[in-house]
């Protein structure tokens, strides 16, 4: 008797189920990585774009300078045994009184 039970046959899924578990979990992939990475990029682009000679930054490499001269692509950092050049995107954060 418990052959049949087991025998028949099972209610088959909604098709709309496996969709809107994709559309779930889309959402959460948005919410938790591809949004805070945007604002990341754009607090980053709004860095560099506000750059004035003078100010003290650090890089993402962790060193610290002052802004002596820009281009378009790149800014001249005067460090304490010379001066250097990075390229703007290499800019990590501002540093000292002039951090906005």
């Amino acid at each position: 008797m418990n052959l049949f039970v087991l025998a028949q046959e099972q209610p088959a899924a909604s098709p709309y189920s496996s969709l809107i578990f994709l559309v779930v979990m889309g959402a959460i992939f948005w919410l938790l990585i591809v949004r805070p990475q945007r604002k990341r990029m754009r607090e980053q682009q709004e860095l560099v774009s506000s750059l004035q000679v003078g100010q003290q930054v650090r890089t993402i490499g962790g060193i610290v300078g002052r802004i002596v001269s820009m281009d378009d692509e790149s800014v001249v950092l005067e460090v304490e045994q010379g001066r250097i050049r990075v390229i703007r995107r290499a800019i990590g954060s501002r540093v000292g009184s002039d951090q906005a």
